[in-house]
């Protein structure tokens, strides 16, 4: 399957999950430990926006991570609009092709890191507000594939945690939650 697809099916599932967060939960902590509900929000809304450019072969910015929750009301409505346009812009032809921007990575790889966080941040934020979630299921090899070869650097970046020991006979989503350092039976 094309990334683009994948994200679309990322997108599918983890856009209810945003829409279903009530407010009074912003400030509940989430498996993802630097960050609180609305923290890891604006963080997704950052990856939702500044992914779409790698697929242009265009500069990312993640230096800052604007309070999109705070400055619009409609941060879950901008949510489900700017994840449709991360899914367009790595549909568009070459977006999947090459290396992308600054980051001089392999563009498929690249789309992979958005579709990362659009998966295992729909399920921190899902484990935080007691909602239900399920990772698409043609999603998981191919993060598993992406967090078996970042993960040494990620680690030392401090954006993967340790791996969490999981059964053998535990999901595929469960093992590749556990190889990002969260424990799947949380929540």
């Amino acid at each position: 399957m094309d990334i683009a697809e994948l994200m679309a099916a990322a997108a599918e599932r983890a856009v209810p999950v945003v829409a279903g967060i009530d407010d009074k939960a912003l400030d509940t902590p989430t498996p993802c430990a630097d960050y609180d509900v609305k923290a890891l929000v604006n963080h997704l809304l950052q990856v939702v926006v500044e992914f779409q450019k790698p697929a242009r072969k265009q500069d990312s910015d993640f230096t800052t991570t604007p309070d999109r929750v705070a400055s619009d009301p409609r941060w879950r409505e901008r949510f489900a609009e700017q994840a449709g346009a991360l899914v367009a812009a790595w549909s568009a032809p070459g977006a999947q092709e090459g290396t992308s921007g600054a980051m001089g990575m392999p563009a498929r790889l690249v789309g992979a890191m958005a579709l990362l966080d659009l998966t295992v941040h729909a399920w921190d934020l899902a484990r935080a507000t007691g909602q239900e979630y399920a990772a698409p299921p043609q999603v998981v090899p191919e993060l598993a594939a992406a967090v078996a070869e970042l993960s040494p650097t990620a680690r030392k970046m401090g954006v993967f945690g340790e791996p969490v020991p999981v059964p053998e006979d535990a999901s595929e989503f469960a093992h590749l939650l556990a190889a990002t350092g969260r424990d799947p039976r949380d929540g």
